[in-house]
């Protein structure tokens, strides 16, 4: 994912933030930098994550990186919100 670029972490983080949020059914409490924030920390995640078990994330292209991206921010979303104790019940 490195060979991106910031643009390109940016719209790929953005729009799997965007996609994970409407997942994790947290996009009414996010707005547009909370999404590229989680999209990009995922992905920095769903790498990290991937490259543990072996699985070469350098070369994966765009798609690979999306979907990492998506990935990762699905968990990450699930962790913040097991550790807030989901306030999202209203």
């Amino acid at each position: 994912m490195l060979g991106l670029g910031i643009i390109g972490w940016i719209i790929i983080g953005g729009i799997a933030g965007w996609i994970a949020s409407k997942i994790m059914k947290t996009d009414a409490q996010q707005g547009i930098i909370l999404n590229v924030v989680v999209g990009v920390v995922g992905g920095l995640l769903g790498g990290l994550l991937l490259g543990w078990l072996g699985v070469d994330v350098d070369s994966g292209g765009w798609w690979f990186s999306f979907f990492t991206c998506l990935a990762g921010a699905v968990i990450l979303l699930f962790l913040v919100k097991l550790v807030t104790g989901n306030r999202s019940r209203t």
